[in-house]
């Protein structure tokens, strides 16, 4: 009991500076804003310092929130996320959303308390003590490093920086003894001292890797010979220019985003077939291309094969850029594999095929995908898609957030952004449940625009304790609310396979009094126009809101009867 009880072990300690303190100068040294965490008995020593710098602190109200408020953090912002976590149950809370962080290459850093030195993997029951937590963590992270004495701190900082700018992104974790937190740095190195004009020259410069003049050259080559070519971005063009606009003109190539990507190209451009690429009409172009440049993609089955049918095939040429070595020659055997930040890739090649003129009839090859994927819509996938498109053009510079719901997978597909990192969710990848309320948060913090959060009634339920925090931060989130009245799109997998509806028609909560609970409103929408009207109050107030639509809703019928597709 002593331990629960404890002080925090600097406050007799004489030092001047203590390690953690002069971790958080570091960390607003590399130009950290913002940090997620929920103070322990393990990291209390972690805030010492904050007062001291311009980083602002948001306490969620679980460490796997603070996982994922990290993520949507980067992803609207692109400015890194930083979570404080505790040793032990902490660490564990929060592996789910370093795991899906990790599988859409979202840079977060992790800091975390570890046991005392001498105590750290003894196995004598220490509080918060895991066997190896480092080596536990190690399997969702880029890299896991401890500090071991606070002259390391500097270096291990560095290390994760570099990480983030020069690589293929992702979490990294450090872990610091909690002796080591409160131990005196005072003779450690200090960050430089950093005016707002020199900053960005004064910090390290670590950039991915340049391509090879050659390659570029080579690709160039190939692409003569082409009749049908197709170009595939990924979510490492996140941050790509005009170039990529500008690129699939000049080859003039029909061009597929994936979800991460969705932006990229603007609604309604002759050659964008958008997100479709795994329905049979955009597969077909695919398949029938005879050189396929793919940038920034790891080629994976959330974006290329969503109904899981093993379908998605590549038959001509492909030409893979990607700033992950290994990347390059998965799932598929790449012809020409250049490593390489996409942005350089993109001006190089744009930059040698200018002046030059190609004909690959891309406008009637992407015109004819498009009628054919027109075809097969159906009601519920058009009056979904018709909701998301009203609030994308009511709502200037919204954010989509979303979790695993049912307009979150019709808007994958049918739903085009109007810039990138204004779409994302966690159906991509790991494809976790609950991440959609948090993350929403995160991405609020780090933006400042309106954010739409996408919730089924029954994922919110795995964080919806989150919600208090969005009333705490006086966020007017909006959380649409999908309610199918369980795991609506599990159960249709169940009843299509013939299987017994066990554990999916579970218990949807009253949504209005538990929003009242929390500090946030509540509206049942049940028409366009108000649906219009309560956007247009909502967005400017101080309360997150849910607003919750049933499914079978008619007014979502209508709205079918108007949506437009590929705008």
């Amino acid at each position: 009991m002593t331990q629960l009880t404890q002080t925090p072990s600097s406050l007799s300690d004489t030092s001047s500076l203590t390690c953690g303190e002069l971790l958080v100068q570091w960390l607003e040294y590399y130009g950290v804003e913002t940090v997620f965490g929920i103070p322990g008995v393990h990291t209390v020593d972690l805030y010492r310092g904050l007062p001291n710098t311009n980083i602002r602190h948001v306490t969620p109200r679980h460490e796997q929130g603070a996982g994922f408020m990290a993520d949507g953090y980067y992803r609207a912002s692109g400015k890194i996320g930083v979570c404080f976590i505790i040793t032990g149950p902490g660490m564990t809370n929060i592996m789910t959303a370093m795991a899906q962080a990790l599988a859409d290459s979202i840079p977060m850093l992790v800091i975390s308390s570890v046991n005392k030195v001498k105590d750290t993997g003894s196995g004598e029951g220490h509080l918060h003590e895991l066997h190896d937590q480092q080596g536990v963590i190690s399997k969702v992270a880029l890299t896991s490093k401890t500090v071991w004495q606070p002259e390391s701190l500097p270096k291990v900082i560095a290390e994760a920086f570099a990480l983030f700018n020069g690589a293929r992104p992702g979490p990294v974790h450090i872990q610091l003894p909690i002796d080591v937190i409160t131990a005196d740095a005072s003779h450690v190195a200090k960050p430089p001292k950093l005016n707002a004009v020199a900053n960005s020259l004064s910090l390290p410069q670590v950039t991915r890797p340049l391509p090879n003049p050659a390659q570029l050259d080579s690709i160039v080559e190939t692409l003569k010979t082409a009749k049908n070519p197709v170009i595939l971005y990924g979510g490492g063009c996140v941050d790509v220019d005009h170039d990529a606009q500008r690129l699939a003109e000049l080859i003039d190539a029909p061009t597929f985003l994936t979800i991460n990507a969705k932006g990229l190209l603007p609604p309604g451009h002759p050659l964008s077939l958008g997100s479709n690429q795994s329905l049979d009409a955009g597969r077909a172009v695919i398949t029938e291309a005879d050189w396929i440049l793919a940038i920034g993609t790891e080629l994976g089955e959330t974006d290329y094969d969503v109904f899981f049918n093993g379908e998605f095939k590549i038959n001509g040429t492909l030409v893979r850029i990607d700033c992950d070595a290994q990347q390059l020659q998965r799932p598929f055997r790449a012809n020409i594999a250049v490593l390489s930040d996409a942005q350089m890739a993109i001006s190089g090649l744009c930059s040698r095929l200018e002046g030059q003129t190609f004909d690959h009839q891309a406008l009637s090859r992407v015109n004819e995908a498009k009628q054919a994927i027109l075809k097969d819509v159906t009601t519920d996938f058009a009056g979904q898609n018709a909701l998301l498109k009203l609030i994308r053009d009511e709502v200037e510079d919204v954010i989509f957030v979303g979790d695993s719901t049912q307009p979150v997978y019709s808007g994958n597909l049918g739903l085009e952004a109007l810039a990138t990192r204004k779409w994302f969710n966690s159906s991509t990848g790991f494809g976790t449940l609950g991440y959609g309320l948090p993350a929403a948060i995160g991405a609020m913090v780090g933006s400042n625009l309106p954010v739409i959060s996408l919730m089924g009634d029954g994922g919110i339920q795995f964080t919806i304790a989150e919600l208090i925090c969005a009333a705490e931060l006086e966020l007017p989130l909006i959380v649409l609310l999908w309610n199918n009245q369980g795991y609506g799109e599990i159960r249709r997998y169940m009843e299509e396979g013939g299987l017994p509806l066990i554990g999916v028609n579970i218990k949807t909560p009253n949504f209005e009094p538990l929003a009242a609970g929390f500090g946030a409103g509540y509206r049942r929408i049940t028409d366009k126009q108000q649906l219009l009207d309560a956007l247009k109050t909502d967005t400017k107030g101080k309360q997150p809101i849910i607003y919750e639509i049933d499914e079978a809703d008619d007014f979502l019928k209508e709205m079918a009867k108007t949506v437009t597709y590929f705008s």
